[in-house]
Formats: structure tokens, C-alpha cells, sequence
């Protein structure tokens, strides 16, 4: 057995990529996608179909009713192949900004349904700053499940399972990055921060019974994965599936969550004066949420751009 079989027997995997066809190689039952993704693929002669037909389809609406179109047909292609949930997300503009966020997001469901895809096999992505999580607390209310991403901190991940969210993605690769940087050390397996702070979360929900699904995110090898196997998902891109199907699957679960239900683990709350204080007590966490909307943003500028290029004359 491969390592992404012997994965797949512990976690469920997930495709993080707006490629098609990797996801037709790998068989994940879930797919994420991003801004920067959908950007990457659009350009990809193969989907540039997408764009024409979003933008034949959208002549003489607005921009972001066009944008919109073409997310849900990336996000309904996805679905044909995989069993399982899309992620879609909502425009990082609209980060610090509750009610756009709950507009946008109701927006998107109700072009998934107009194409005959329950919300059941739709996720929002949602970046998990207090105002997301607020959004995403009352859009789990009214059945549209979400997906809070950009999450670095375990603050972040304790306002989300509180607010009943239905899933998290906190991001390994990108933690693991600040720390190699800061610390100027490439660390391995166990000690690797990104490790330790997914593992601490997962160990959290656990203990106090929480149904948000914890989804370690942004890989960089894929000993970071292995060091995960348990966790509930894991969203990995091609090129780290492409690995681990090429790998030997000797490893076992990393993560359990009986286990975790048995450890001495204090219970904390974090209300919005609470929450604003610990994220900005956390260098790393503040450092990288503010990265990470900033580099969505971007790509969303250049997204509109491309799309805007496509439109009719």
C-alpha cells in the first residue's frame, strides 16, 4: 500500500487545486480552491472554456455577478468529479466586513442551487478574522455550512468551534514558514510548529467534544502530512499527493481522537476584546493573517482583470 492510500485510511484527503484533472488522478473526496488557484487554472488553456462561457453568460451584468458565475461553474465541474464537498470563497475584500461577507456568501449557495447542487456539497470559505467568524455563525444558522480559512492561530480556532462552524482549515506550510524564517531552522516531523499547532487544535476540539472538523492546510513536504495522519481532513496539492502515492505507506495515525479525550486540556472562551488581544499577542498568527488576506486580494484583483479582458465588447 502507498503512503496516500494508507492516508486515505485515516483521513480523509482532500484536493487542494482547481485542476481538473489531478483531481480525477488522486481521487480526494473533497476539493478546496482559493482565489489564487482559480486565477492559476483560468490561465490553463484547458479551463479557459470557463471563462468564455461565464463571460458570453454574463454580458451586461456587473463585474462581480461575473466573477461570482465563474467560481460556482469551477465549483460544479469540481463536483462532477469528486464524491464529496467544494470549498468556494468568499472575495477576501470583504474580511473585516460582516454582513458583505453573509450577502456574498448567500449569493454564491443560491447560484450552486440554481444549478441543482444542494448546499449539503458546498463549504464558504470565509478568512477567520472576528468579523468572518461572526458571518460565518449566522450563516450556519440558515444551513449554509462554512469553511474558515486563513487560520493560523489557536484563538482563531477556538472563536470558530465556538460559533459552530462547520470546518476549519488552520495552515501548516505557512506557520512553519515564519518560524524557518524567524528562527532560521528547517524543522522536522514533531517539532515542526505548523505540526504542533494543528495537533493542539484537533486535540482541543476532541477533548471538549467540538463537531468542527479541524483540516490541516498549506503543506510544504510531506512529513508534515505524515506527523498529521488522524486529523480529520487534510488538503493537499497535487504535487504532495503525487508523492505519496509514490511512497511507501509504513506510518500510523499521528492523531487520535480518544486519546485526546483523555488529556488534562484547560477549556478557554475568547470573546471579541479576548480574541483581539490573543491574535495580536501572537506575532506569527497577526503576521500571516494580514499576509494571507493581502495575497487573496491581489489575486482576486487580477481574476477580475482577466475576466473584465474576457467580457463582450
Amino acid at each position: 500500500m502507498n503512503a496516500l492510500d494508507t492516508l486515505k485510511s485515516m483521513t480523509v484527503v482532500v484536493a487542494d487545486t482547481g485542476d481538473f484533472n489531478a483531481m480525477k488522478a488522486f481521487a480526494p473526496r473533497d476539493a478546496t480552491t482559493n482565489p489564487t488557484l482559480i486565477l492559476k487554472a483560468v490561465q490553463m488553456p484547458e479551463y479557459r472554456r470557463l471563462l468564455d462561457e461565464a463571460a458570453t453568460a454574463g454580458s451586461g451584468k456587473a463585474l462581480d455577478e461575473v466573477v461570482d458565475d465563474l467560481l460556482v461553474r469551477f465549483g460544479q465541474q469540481i463536483l462532477s468529479i469528486i464524491p464529496g464537498r467544494v470549498s468556494t470563497e468568499v472575495d477576501a475584500r470583504h474580511s473585516f466586513d460582516t454582513e458583505a461577507t453573509i450577502a456574498k456568501a448567500r449569493k454564491l449557495i443560491a447560484l450552486y442551487e440554481a444549478r441543482g447542487i444542494g448546499r449539503e456539497r458546498v463549504l464558504i470559505k470565509i478568512a477567520a478574522t472576528w468579523e468572518g467568524i461572526r458571518a460565518a455563525e449566522k450563516l450556519e444558522r440558515d444551513g449554509i455550512h462554512c469553511n474558515l480559512t486563513l487560520l493560523f492561530s489557536f484563538a482563531q480556532a477556538v472563536a470558530c468551534a465556538d460559533a459552530g462552524v462547520t470546518l476549519i482549515s488552520p495552515f501548516v506550510g505557512r506557520i512553519y514558514d515564519w518560524y524557518k524564517k524567524r528562527d532560521g531552522k528547517d524543522f522536522q516531523g514533531a517539532e515542526d510548529p505548523g505540526v504542533q499547532s494543528v495537533s493542539r487544535i484537533y486535540q482541543y476540539f476532541k477533548k471538549f467534544g467540538y463537531p468542527t472538523e479541524v483540516m490541516g492546510a498549506s503543506f510544504r513536504n510531506i512529513g508534515q502530512i505524515i506527523h498529521l495522519a488522524g486529523c480529520d481532513l487534510l488538503t493537499i496539492s497535487p504535487d504532495l499527493l503525487k508523492q505519496l502515492q509514490e511512497r511507501e505507506g509504513d506510518f500510523s495515525a499521528a492523531l487520535d481522537a480518544q486519546a485526546a479525550r483523555q488529556m488534562s486540556i484547560e477549556r478557554v472562551r475568547f470573546d471579541e476584546k479576548a480574541f483581539r488581544f490573543a491574535l495580536n499577542e501572537d506575532a506569527m498568527g497577526t503576521e500571516k493573517l494580514a499576509e494571507g488576506i493581502r495575497a487573496f486580494v491581489s489575486d482576486a484583483l487580477k481574476l477580475d482583470q482577466l475576466v473584465k479582458a474576457a467580457l463582450p465588447a
